[in-house]
């Protein structure tokens, strides 16, 4: 049975998070959860082992974290003389914050909007019904953020291709300290970035599900109503 309450002009009808309408919605709400949880709680580190004067296989890590401004990140010091005076700061290189913020910021203007248009679907379909501004909004504000899911995913998916090129092994013969002679280094590990591979995936989900939803919003104005009176006509 339909869940449906009436209160002050409210009518509250949970049942519509059963049609494509609400139910798209939801996971749209959802999957925005995952890519800002993804992408901004992200948290790594890369590592080296060097060997320099009066150091032996000493770990020296760089700490990295969202919004990706790897180039304000320093590796640690081998040792508190830092190898005889030989080893200089070494920061990773790259920023890819606004890659990272765009993505981000549009998951969580996406759950905000989610929000507000469950409220309305549900506690208010019939004021959503009765004005045709509303439907042709949401329309609007759905076309927009399918476009924009799209630029951000693939201008994440390139910067985040860049950030491991950036941590990884290709890193160490960038680094003029491990040029000096007597100083070794060799590159140990990185930080898996799977979370980071999904938050890709949901970005693309999220492109699909708003993609897939202008059909049903298109279905509520009166563009839509317009064309099967035409149709149907003789």
């Amino acid at each position: 049975a339909l869940v449906s309450l009436r209160m002050a002009g409210l009518r509250v009808n949970f049942g519509l998070l059963l049609e494509p309408l609400g139910f798209i919605k939801v996971l749209e709400w959802i999957f925005s959860i995952f890519v800002f949880a993804t992408c901004g709680g992200f948290q790594g580190e890369t590592t080296l082992v060097v060997s320099c004067k009066g150091v032996v296989n000493k770990t020296v890590t760089a700490a990295f974290a969202y919004p990706f401004r790897l180039n304000t990140v320093l590796f640690s010091a081998p040792d508190p003389k830092h190898c005889g005076g030989t080893w200089t700061d070494v920061s990773l290189v790259g920023n890819f914050s606004s890659s990272a913020q765009f993505f981000v910021t549009l998951a969580v203007l996406a759950f905000f909007y989610c929000i507000a248009a469950l409220v309305v679907y549900i506690g208010y379909k019939h004021v959503y019904q009765q004005n045709s501004k509303f439907p042709l909004t949401d329309l609007a504000v759905t076309v927009i953020t399918a476009f924009l899911w799209l630029v951000s995913t693939l201008a994440w998916a390139k910067a985040l291709a860049d950030i491991k090129r950036s941590t990884g092994i290709s890193i160490i013969p960038g680094i003029e300290s491990c040029k000096v002679p007597g100083t070794t280094c060799h590159f140990a590990s990185v930080t898996s970035m799977g979370a980071l591979n999904v938050s890709v995936v949901f970005g693309l989900l999220n492109m699909v599900l708003w993609g897939g939803n202008i059909w049903f919003v298109y279905k509520d104005t009166n563009w839509h109503n317009q064309f099967n009176r035409i149709s149907q006509s003789p």
